[in-house]
């Protein structure tokens, strides 16, 4: 009687650990998310600066002609 109940406890067990560690997944997925979506926004603002920087410089060398 005493191997069966310990291997539903150990089942019990690791079926609790493996929650855990899914639970700490699903947040590093998040924040990494997070991570990924405000990179991507400065990224896009720096792209959108460097366009005006750009077209600025094209204006300066147009008039040097």
């Amino acid at each position: 009687m005493f191997w069966p109940m310990l291997a539903i406890a150990l089942g019990f067990l690791g079926i609790a650990v493996l929650g855990v560690l899914g639970i700490k997944v699903f947040l590093e997925v998040q924040r990494l998310g997070r991570q990924v979506a405000d990179t991507t926004e400065r990224i896009t603002q720096a792209a959108e600066e460097l366009e005006t920087a750009a077209v600025g410089l094209a204006r300066t060398g147009e008039t040097l002609r």
